[in-house]
């Protein structure tokens, strides 16, 4: 099937209601155009296990190691909201984010908010 692009909400000064409910995650991962300026709202409803997101990295962080930045998301209800991804260490070659979940995102909803 292949992961499914999310198109993120721009946040506005007039403000902006994100959709809710989040839309569901996409076993096979998900991806969106990052600006730089992108976070993500990640929601856990699985009822006693946690799952990991991570936003896989392309290149070397500050300190030369070429890791993804995994966040747990605990169970029963628990969110997190992580970001921004810089441009030039999450971006693939079509500047898109690539991510994946453990369990096969399994009662994750998920949203991409853009600060402009």
């Amino acid at each position: 099937m292949g992961a499914t692009e999310i198109t993120p909400q721009t946040v506005l000064l007039t403000g902006i209601v994100p959709t809710i409910p989040h839309e569901d995650v996409e076993p096979d991962g998900n991806f969106f155009t990052n600006s730089g300026r992108c976070f993500i709202h990640v929601k856990n409803a699985h009822a006693d296990e946690a799952r990991t997101v991570t936003v896989v990295s392309q290149e070397d962080c500050n300190y030369g190691e070429n890791h993804s930045a995994a966040v747990i998301i605990t169970a029963a209800q628990d969110e997190k909201m992580f970001g921004p991804f810089p441009k030039s260490r999450f971006n693939d070659a079509d500047d898109y984010v690539q991510i994946t979940y453990s369990d096969s995102g399994a009662d994750l909803k998920i949203a991409v908010i853009e600060v402009p």
